[in-house]
C-alpha cells in the first residue's frame, strides 16, 4: 500500500488526519488508543484482547516513522508500543463508525466507562 500523502495531528481536537490518495480520514486519538495494534492491547488472540477504559481524554504525544510502512504513536497516557501500518490506518478509517459502536457496546457490557478514574487520594470530597 502507498504511504499517506499527509499525516497531521490536530492537538486541540485530538484527531489524527491521515490523507491517502483520494480520501482523508480523521481518526480520534481515543479510537487509535483503544484499537492499538500492540500486543499489550490486542493480546495474541481475540480472547486475550483487553478492553481499554478511561481513554476519553487521551492525546498523542509523538508520532515517528517506522520504515516506509508505518508509524509508531506515543500517547500521553504512556502507551507507545503500537505500530500502525498504512493498511491498518486505512482500515480504521474505513470502519471507524462500526468500531466505535462496538467499543461503546463493550464498555456498556463491562459496566465500564470512557472517563478516566481518579486514583484514591487524588481528590477530597467537599463537606
Amino acid at each position: 500500500m502507498q504511504p499517506p500523502r499527509e499525516i497531521r495531528y490536530e492537538r486541540g481536537r485530538k484527531v489524527l488526519c491521515v490523507a491517502f490518495e483520494g480520501t482523508t480520514y480523521e481518526l480520534p486519538a481515543e479510537l487509535l488508543r483503544v484499537y492499538s495494534p500492540s500486543a499489550e492491547v490486542r493480546g495474541h488472540s481475540q480472547d486475550e484482547r483487553k478492553l481499554q477504559t478511561g481513554k476519553k481524554y487521551v492525546g498523542i504525544s509523538s508520532i515517528e516513522a517506522v520504515g516506509n510502512y508505518a508509524i509508531r504513536i506515543a500517547f500521553d497516557d504512556g502507551h507507545d508500543s503500537g505500530i500502525y501500518a498504512w493498511e491498518y490506518l486505512a482500515e480504521l478509517g474505513r470502519t471507524q463508525p462500526s468500531l466505535w459502536q462496538a467499543y461503546l457496546a463493550e464498555l456498556k457490557e463491562a459496566n465500564a466507562s470512557r472517563l478516566p478514574t481518579i486514583p484514591v487520594g487524588q481528590w477530597t470530597p467537599k463537606s
